[in-house]
C-alpha cells in the first residue's frame, strides 16, 4: 500500500460524498431524486477512470471489505484504506456544510435529511431497511466483482459499476435515502443530527454484510 492509493481513496470518497450529498441538499429539492442517483453513478464512473489504476478505486467501506472477501484485496491494506475514505467522505461534507450555511433563502435540503434513515413517520422500519441494504450492497459487490474479472471486457468496468450504482440509488432512495457506502452515511450524519448519528450503525453493519455475502458470490461465480 502506498501513500498514494490512500490519497486516492481520500480524494475517490470525497468526490463521491461531494456528488451525492451535494446533489441531496442542492439539487434534489428541485430536481427529485433522480439528480441523486445521476450524481452516484456520474461521480463513480468519473473516480473509476481517474483513480482505479492507483488505488483499485474502492471508495466505500464496504467495497473494500467485500472485495476482501472476494479474494481481490490484502486485509492488512483495509484500515488504512476505509480511514482514507472516512476522512475523504467527512471533508466533502465539511465543505457542504460550509456552502450550505451561505445560503440565504436558497430552495435547499438539510443534512438530516439527505442522511440515511429508517423507522420514522413514513419511512421503512428497521428490519425492511437493514434486508434492503445488505440486498442491494450484496447485488452491488456481484457487479463489481464481475466486470473487473480477467474474463470481462476490458475498460468498461466504471460504466458497469455507474450505471449499477445508479441503478440502486433510483430504488434505494426511496427506502433509506440509499446509503451503500458507509463512508457516505457518516459524512452526511455528522451535520445530519443526533437521530441520524444513532442510526448510523445500520448503514455500516448491513453495507458490510451484503458487501461480504457479495464478494463470496462474486469470488465463486468468477473463480478462475
Amino acid at each position: 500500500m502506498t501513500s498514494r492509493s490512500l490519497v486516492a481513496e481520500f480524494l475517490g470518497t470525497f468526490s463521491l460524498v461531494l456528488s451525492i450529498v451535494g446533489a441531496a441538499l442542492f439539487a434534489a429539492p428541485s430536481a427529485g431524486l433522480m439528480s441523486v442517483a445521476f450524481a452516484a453513478g456520474i461521480s463513480i464512473i468519473a473516480t473509476a477512470y481517474a483513480f482505479g489504476h492507483v488505488s483499485g478505486g474502492h471508495f466505500n467501506p464496504a467495497v473494500t471489505i467485500g472485495l476482501i472477501a472476494a479474494g481481490r484485496f490484502d486485509s492488512a491494506k483495509a484500515p488504512g484504506y476505509i480511514i482514507a475514505q472516512v476522512l475523504g467522505g467527512a471533508a466533502a461534507a465539511l465543505i457542504l456544510s460550509l456552502v450550505l450555511a451561505s445560503g440565504i433563502g436558497a430552495k435547499v435540503n438539510t443534512f438530516a435529511g439527505a442522511s440515511n434513515h429508517f423507522g420514522g413517520s413514513g419511512q421503512f422500519g428497521l428490519v425492511g431497511s437493514f434486508l434492503f441494504e445488505v440486498v442491494i450492497t450484496a447485488m452491488f459487490l456481484v457487479v463489481i466483482v464481475g466486470v473487473t474479472s480477467r474474463r470481462a471486457p476490458a475498460g468498461f468496468a466504471p460504466l458497469a459499476i455507474g450505471l449499477a450504482l445508479t441503478l440502486f440509488h433510483i430504488i434505494a432512495i426511496p427506502v433509506t435515502n440509499a446509503s451503500l457506502n458507509p463512508a457516505r452515511s457518516t459524512a452526511a450524519a455528522i451535520f445530519g443530527g443526533t437521530t441520524a448519528l444513532s442510526q448510523l450503525w445500520l448503514f455500516w453493519v448491513a453495507p458490510i454484510i451484503g458487501g461480504v455475502i457479495g464478494g463470496l458470490i462474486g469470488r465463486y461465480m468468477q473463480e478462475e
